[in-house]
């Protein structure tokens, strides 16, 4: 049972030659010293000195006047369309600080954690992109499950998002008559998305609210937004 184990062989260049003709064959080896010496000092070396042609700058960090000035004219050289293409990848890289908590409205709400400046893209509504066919099933089947709130965006005639059980926290957003947001269907590489937008400037423990504008009907739905201007019922 006792077997002789081959000689290490190496090449003209130093490296251990793999008998089996596969490194991964033979399992874990130790490299000597002066082997790891000579390739630790070349790649310091090659670390160290950059090439000829190649020019190191550094700048300074931007401010956040800067940013906020590169933000202005790079929102002013753009159209609409790739204005709003610029804010939704500015939200998803910079999302707004937004929390959950008791609402006077209405059971749950969504509240700003910092200053939210007008006409600035809030938060998207994320949820799955079903057909009405299925809303529908999905809302008979919500109500036997005794789900009463209703947390589904219709994006235009045959797509709706459902946030009822797969969404993010723009389903906590309440209803109110005098809203502070809006709500703005934007299509981004061809796949339209539903966008919460400031209305105004929105405080610090401010809560978010928008129009639901739901369609009018026979069963009304009581508004408990309290604003002066409430209309009394959601529909």
């Amino acid at each position: 049972t006792s077997f002789s184990t081959p000689k290490k062989k190496k090449r003209d260049d130093g490296m251990r030659e793999h008998v089996t003709g596969c490194a991964r064959s033979e399992g874990y080896y130790k490299i000597d010293k002066k082997d790891k010496l000579k390739y630790l000092n070349n790649s310091r070396a090659f670390a160290e000195e950059p090439p000829a042609d190649t020019q190191v700058r550094t700048h300074p960090p931007l401010t956040a006047r800067a940013r906020s000035e590169q933000r202005r004219l790079l929102s002013s050289f753009t159209g609409s369309c790739d204005s709003d293409l610029l804010k939704f990848n500015q939200l998803k890289f910079r999302k707004k600080k937004l929390k959950f908590c008791k609402s006077h409205i209405h059971d749950w709400g969504l509240f700003a954690m910092e200053p939210i400046a007008a006409d600035e893209m809030v938060i998207e509504y994320v949820g799955q992109n079903i057909r009405q066919v299925i809303a529908d099933m999905r809302e008979k089947r919500y109500e036997d499950e005794g789900i009463g709130s209703s947390y589904m965006f219709r994006v235009d005639h045959d797509t709706i998002i459902d946030a009822t059980k797969c969404g993010n926290f723009a389903r906590f957003i309440n209803h109110s008559c005098n809203p502070n947001c809006y709500a703005k269907v934007i299509t981004v590489e061809s796949q339209k998305k539903i966008v919460i937008y400031s209305k105004q400037h929105i405080n610090v423990n401010e809560e978010i609210t928008y129009d639901y504008k739901f369609p009018i009907e026979d069963v009304k739905i009581p508004c408990l937004c309290g604003s002066e201007n409430c209309r009394g019922t959601l529909n």
